[in-house]
């Protein structure tokens, strides 16, 4: 059960922290339907686009969206309400990485494609999510020493990198899908500019709710114009059930391969630092105290919504900073608000119409959305580096060299797929792979490991309320020389801030 905390009032009396109130059911309902528009563009996307590029049938699709919202809601539940020492009780909702979206992609399309590919990235998941949640367990020090391998030169350049090599994948849905019959069409580019411009019209018109709804929005606009003129077709919303229960392994067991789980675990490494710095974020948002045990519990949700995904078809999670901006927009603190964004999210995830709707998007419509939402990634990315002195040489030469290796599979793919090893292509096909691989091993050749006062949480990765609301947060983190508060229990410091810092936001 979870914890609620007491804390004296001005008159001295006992009252409950904001973050722990139980609010009255219909505000719950209300507020907590408002943090499920804030995040399910971003939850929905994933699955599509990663179904897309594996060539799943509609029926396929339709089903991993169903397993992603059902997951997600789950996740949010163990995140916000926590089970035990898992979960950081904090208002944090939990969705699939974009930071996973390439790597995936070259994981399945190095195992041909298909279910055969997802059997491949869901046993990596599961491994990689495992590992997290293990590594969540050990002692500071051993914390500490892997996340010194992310001084911001790193983090900007692997997100700056990810942004770039997903640019491509949102323009080939653009141009209508790669492989299909109208690729290239104009009229694919004209749905994909005019759903562009709509959310860039309301990014600069719109209110803060409206702003973090706009990717939304946008996908609901442009398939209501091109099922006007007969260009979204949703003949498979009539054959969907109207429940269907996800089920473990519904495309079979997974298969576990070493390079592919090498990768997920530098994804996972990624998301930690991710996770952190949301975590600072919204404890000072929430004025409650972030101490290593919190952080850490935290990462152990992460690690435990990762491998519950990967048993039932979805994708590695992490805390949503989309929901972080959109605590502190709306001042609601409790996170009883995130448990009930949790049971609709669930709700979702049984009704496949609901997710047939969302598979019948027009490639062209999602093109354009999601080709603003990797722009936005790689901004977060240059935000960071913006933090680091690129006058140094050595600094210049780690986010130049990497930004060129990141474009390599993309420039000369007949060198992996014709004169590499499968195993070895399915690892380093991927800009990712290659562009943050080159960062930290550029970064400890000419910087050696970073001292504790120079790691600071990675820039979330998602949709453009991401890049402007969690550096607030971050900004704010307590840094290595401030005195870190004294816990009333004994706590595994695996979590402590990327700094070594166990000190509290707020």
């Amino acid at each position: 059960m979870a914890r609620v905390a007491a804390r004296l009032s001005p008159n001295g009396e006992q009252s409950t922290h904001p973050v722990d109130e139980v609010l009255p059911l219909p505000k719950l309902a209300l507020y907590g339907f408002q943090h499920v528009l804030a995040f399910y563009a971003g939850a929905v996307i994933v699955p599509i686009i990663v179904g897309n590029a594996l060539k799943l049938s509609p029926e396929q699709l339709v089903y991993l969206i169903n397993a992603d919202l059902f997951t997600c809601g789950i996740a949010s539940i163990i995140q916000a309400w926590g089970i035990g020492r898992v979960g950081a009780r904090l208002p944090l909702i939990q969705g699939v990485t974009f930071t996973a979206v390439s790597p995936m992609i070259a994981i399945g399309l190095g195992a041909g494609g298909g279910t055969a590919a997802l059997l491949v990235i869901y046993g990596a998941v599961i491994t990689a999510g495992m590992a997290t949640f293990a590594f969540a367990w050990l002692p500071a020090k051993a914390f500490r020493t892997v996340m010194r391998l992310f001084p911001p030169v790193v983090t900007g350049t692997v997100i700056t990198v990810l942004g770039i090599v997903l640019i491509p994948v949102g323009l080939n849905d653009a141009a209508g899908g790669l492989g299909s019959p109208g690729f290239g069409d104009p009229k694919n580019f004209a749905y994909a500019g005019g759903t562009m411009l709509f959310i860039l019209i309301l990014m600069k018109i719109g209110k803060p709710f409206l702003s973090s709804i706009s990717i939304l929005l946008g996908l609901v606009g442009g398939t209501a114009v091109a099922f006007l003129l007969g260009d979204a077709k949703f003949g498979d919303v009539g054959n969907s059930g109207w429940i269907g229960v996800t089920t473990p392994f519904h495309f079979g067991a997974p298969k576990f391969e070493w390079f592919p789980i090498v990768l997920m675990l530098i994804v996972m490494l990624i998301t930690m630092v991710e996770t952190t710095g949301d975590t600072y974020a919204v404890g000072e948002i929430v004025e409650k105290d972030i101490d290593s045990e919190t952080v850490a519990r935290a990462l152990r949700a992460d690690g435990a919504a990762t491998a519950l995904g990967g048993v039932l078809n979805s994708f590695p999670y992490v805390a949503f900073a989309e929901n972080v901006g959109l605590v502190r927009m709306t001042k609601v603190k409790s996170r009883f608000v995130v448990v009930a964004a949790g049971v609709f999210m669930i709700i979702l995830g049984l009704l496949p119409k609901a997710a047939a709707i969302v598979a019948a998007v027009p490639h062209g419509v999602l093109g354009g959305a999601a080709t603003v939402m990797f722009g936005m990634v790689a901004l977060a990315g240059i935000q960071t580096l913006g933090k680091v002195d690129l006058k140094a040489e050595k600094n210049a030469l780690i986010v130049g060299v990497s930004l060129a290796f990141a474009l390599l599979p993309a420039t000369v793919p007949v060198f992996f797929t014709q004169h590499m090893d499968p195993d070895l292509s399915s690892l380093l096909n991927s800009g990712v792979t290659l562009g943050a691989t080159s960062a930290i091993v550029l970064n400890l050749l000419f910087n050696g490991l970073a001292k504790d006062e120079e790691p600071a949480p990675l820039a979330p990765v998602g949709l453009p309320v991401q890049a402007a609301a969690a550096p607030a947060g971050a900004e704010k983190a307590p840094t290595a020389t401030e005195k870190a508060p004294v816990s009333t229990e004994k706590a595994p410091a695996a979590g402590e801030r990327a700094d070594g810092a166990g000190t509290p936001a707020g």
